[in-house]
C-alpha cells in the first residue's frame, strides 16, 4: 500500500491510502480459493473448477467483502507502523475506486493524547462521614412503623379530619369530559398525604361518610399527561367510608413482626441502613472532590471530535430539560452562543478527566470481571421492581448494553485505585453538612461541574431526582 500523509493538525490526523490493483487482484484469488472447495459447476468435479472461471463468475460478488477486509488490515497497518493509538474509531471514506483500478481511501483520526498521571500520593482529600445521632434512627423507625398501621372505623357521624383514612368513589371531568384514568371506587386515601392534585384532599376534610360532593382542583402544570395539565377538573366524590389509624407500638413484637428478635436488633439494623446511605452520599462527596483535583492537576490536548460528541449530548439533555420548564437558573438571559462556549468547555472537561481515568487504568491492569459486571446487571434490575426478570434477560440479550454497564465499574475501580495512594483524611460532619450542595461553599469550581449535569430525559425520571440543582451534583460525581 502507498500512504499520503494529508493532515496533521494536533492530535488530528488524515491520510491517504492507495492499494494497488494487483493486491485487490491477488485478495480476490484468495477468497475464490478458499470458497473453491464449496463450489460445484456443471462440468467440473466439486472442488475442481479452474481459478479463471470462479474468477468470471463470482469475483463481483465476493468483491465488497474483499474490499471491506482490505481497508479494514490496511489501515490497522498503517496504525501500527506509525504506532498510531486512535481515541476514536478511525474515520474512513472510499475516494477512488474501479474494477480494474487501484483502490483510494482517505483515514481521518483523532489520536490519544500523551497522558502523564499525577503522583497521586500527593492528593490531599477529604472524607466527609456522618454523625448518626440516635434520633435519626428512632425516626426512621417511625416512619417504618407508620407503613404498618392498622385502622378502624370511626365510630359515630364525625367528619372526615387530615390523618383519616378516607374511602372513596371518585370520576373526574374536564370542561364536563370525563378523562380515561380519572375513575376509582373504594379507593383508601389518607388524607394528608399528598397523593391526589393539590387541593384534593382538603376538600374531603369535612365529608361525613355517605356524603357526596364535587371537588374543583386544578392539575398542577408539569402534570406528566399533557392533556390534563394546568386544567380544571371537577372530581364528584363520595365518601363511602372513614376509618382512623391506630399507632402501631414500637417494641420487640413490633421487631418480631419484621422477622428480628428484639427492638435493639431493629435498631441497630436499621443504623446500618443509615450508614450505608450516608457512606454513598459521603464517596459521592470525595469522588467529586477527586474530580476536580485531578481536572485542577492535569492540562492535556483532548481529541476534538471527542468533544463535540460529548457536547452533542450535553446540548440534546439540555433542549429537552428547557421542553420540559427545567432551566437552571445560572443559564437564564444567555443567549445560545453563551451557553454554547460554556457546555463546550463542560464537555472537554469530561472527556480529559475520562480520558485520564482511562489512561490510569490501563497503565496499571486495572480491569473488570464478567462476575463484577453480572453484580451490576443485578442492580440495575433492583431498580425496577417487579420487572427484574426482564431487565436481565435484555442485558443478557443486548452485548452492548452490558457493555455500557462496564464503563462506570471500570471508573469506580479505577478511583478506589487512586484513593488508595492519595492522603485522605476523614472529618465527621453532621447530615446537614454532608448533604449541603458543594455549590455553595465552592461556587466559583463547582458551577462548571454543575453544567455538565444537565438533566436525564424521562428514561429514569423515576430513578433520578427532578430537581435540577440535586441532578448536577450527582452527575458531577459520574462525569468522567
Amino acid at each position: 500500500m502507498q500512504v499520503e500523509e494529508l493532515k496533521s493538525d494536533g492530535l488530528s490526523r488524515e491520510f491517504s491510502v492507495t492499494i494497488p490493483v494487483a493486491d485487490i487482484d491477488k485478495r480476490i484469488d484468495a477468497r475464490l480459493g478458499e470458497l473453491q472447495g464449496d463450489v460445484r459447476l456443471p462440468g467440473f468435479r466439486p472442488g475442481k473448477a479452474p481459478l479463471k472461471i470462479l474468477r468470471q463468475r463470482f469475483s463481483k460478488s465476493v468483491l465488497g467483502e474483499v474490499l471491506e477486509k482490505a481497508v479494514g488490515e490496511t489501515s490497522q497497518e498503517l496504525l501500527s507502523e506509525r504506532e498510531l493509538r486512535p481515541a476514536v474509531q478511525p474515520k474512513i471514506e472510499i475516494t477512488s475506486f474501479d474494477e480494474g483500478q487501484d483502490l483510494v481511501y482517505t483515514m481521518g483520526v483523532d489520536l490519544m493524547p500523551e497522558i502523564e498521571p499525577m503522583d497521586f500520593s500527593k492528593l490531599s482529600l477529604t472524607r466527609l462521614k456522618a454523625k448518626i445521632e440516635d434520633s435519626e434512627v428512632d425516626e426512621a423507625i417511625e416512619r417504618m412503623a407508620k407503613d404498618f398501621r392498622k385502622s378502624e372505623p370511626v365510630d359515630g357521624d364525625r367528619a372526615a379530619e387530615m390523618g383519616d383514612l378516607a374511602i372513596i368513589d371518585f370520576k373526574g371531568s374536564v370542561d364536563g369530559e370525563y378523562f380515561e384514568g380519572g375513575e376509582g371506587e373504594g379507593h383508601r386515601l389518607e388524607l394528608g398525604s399528598g397523593r391526589f392534585i393539590p387541593g384534593f384532599e382538603d376538600q374531603v376534610v369535612g365529608m361525613k361518610v355517605g356524603e357526596e360532593k364535587d371537588l374543583k382542583v386544578t392539575f398542577p402544570e408539569e402534570y406528566g399527561a399533557e392533556n390534563l395539565a394546568g386544567k380544571d377538573a371537577v372530581f364528584e366524590t363520595k365518601l363511602q367510608g372513614l376509618e382512623a389509624f391506630l399507632d402501631t407500638v414500637i417494641d420487640d413484637e413490633f421487631a418480631k413482626t419484621l422477622g428480628l428478635e428484639t427492638l435493639d436488633q431493629l435498631k441497630g439494623q436499621m443504623r446500618e441502613r443509615i450508614e450505608n446511605d450516608y457512606g454513598q452520599a459521603s464517596r459521592a462527596r470525595l469522588k467529586r472532590a477527586l474530580l476536580d483535583a485531578l481536572h485542577e492537576a492535569h492540562d492535556f490536548e483532548v481529541p476534538p471530535a471527542m468533544v463535540e460528541t460529548e457536547f452533542e449530548q450535553i446540548w440534546t439533555q439540555l433542549e429537552q430539560a428547557r421542553e420540559s420548564g427545567q432551566v437552571d437558573p445560572d443559564d437564564e438571559g444567555k443567549s445560545d452562543d453563551e451557553l454554547k462556549d460554556e457546555y463546550r468547555d463542560i464537555a472537554a472537561r469530561r472527556v480529559r478527566l475520562g480520558m485520564l481515568l482511562s489512561e490510569v487504568g490501563r497503565k496499571n491492569d486495572v480491569s473488570v470481571s464478567q462476575d463484577e459486571v453480572n453484580r451490576a446487571i443485578f442492580a440495575e434490575a433492583q431498580k425496577y421492581p417487579g420487572q427484574e426478570q426482564q431487565v436481565l434477560e435484555f442485558y443478557q440479550k443486548n452485548a452492548e448494553a452490558a457493555a455500557s454497564l462496564r464503563a462506570p465499574v471500570l471508573e469506580d475501580k479505577v478511583v478506589d485505585y487512586i484513593l488508595e495512594l492519595a492522603q485522605v483524611t476523614e472529618q465527621e460532619v453532621t447530615v446537614e453538612e454532608l448533604l449541603r450542595d458543594p455549590d455553595e461553599s465552592a461556587e466559583a469550581e463547582a458551577k462548571p461541574a454543575k453544567k455538565a449535569a444537565v438533566k436525564k430525559s424521562a428514561k429514569k425520571s423515576g430513578a433520578k431526582k427532578a430537581a435540577a440543582k440535586k441532578a448536577a451534583a450527582k452527575k458531577d460525581g459520574d462525569e468522567a
